[in-house]
């Protein structure tokens, strides 16, 4: 018996910010979702996950893990491991996955253009795009 599938939510970990993208249940539609930003948004990043978790049904957080172009893990990739330990404790009722975050930026920076997103708001929404990047290497790759 297949277990229903619920929303996944991908978090692209940042020192200041942190973008965030969401795919429906079928996985089929994949959205960027607004960016956490330290200084603006008035919520702790965990707080804010919260809000985005009671808006949806969600049972994977797909993160990005930082990795060298040799595939060996990047200098942030601690720093990620431990966000996620802490998002597990905070949340255990959702699974964490990581991806290979490496050129998931070069990838939004292209998907921002073709979006026809002006240069000068691209940077409010590349760590967004960043996510929905990862999330949609995540879906391929449970499709293979």
């Amino acid at each position: 018996m297949n277990a229903v599938k619920r929303s996944a939510l991908a978090i692209d970990h940042g020192e200041r910010r942190c973008g965030f993208a969401v795919a429906d249940p079928l996985r089929l539609a994949v959205t960027p979702l607004a960016a956490w930003n330290d200084a603006a948004n008035g919520l702790t990043l965990f707080d804010y996950i919260a809000r985005l978790l009671e808006e949806r049904d969600v049972d994977t957080f797909v993160i990005g893990l930082p990795r060298n172009m040799d595939g060996s893990e990047g200098p942030r990739a601690a720093d990620v491991r431990a966000f996620a330990q802490r998002l597990g404790q905070r949340f255990p009722r959702v699974r964490a996955v990581f991806v290979d975050e490496r050129l998931s930026t070069k990838a939004a920076e292209e998907l921002l253009r073709e979006a026809g997103i002006p240069p000068r708001q691209r940077k409010a929404h590349k760590d967004s795009f960043s996510a929905l990047v990862l999330l949609r290497e995540w879906i391929e790759s449970e499709a293979r």
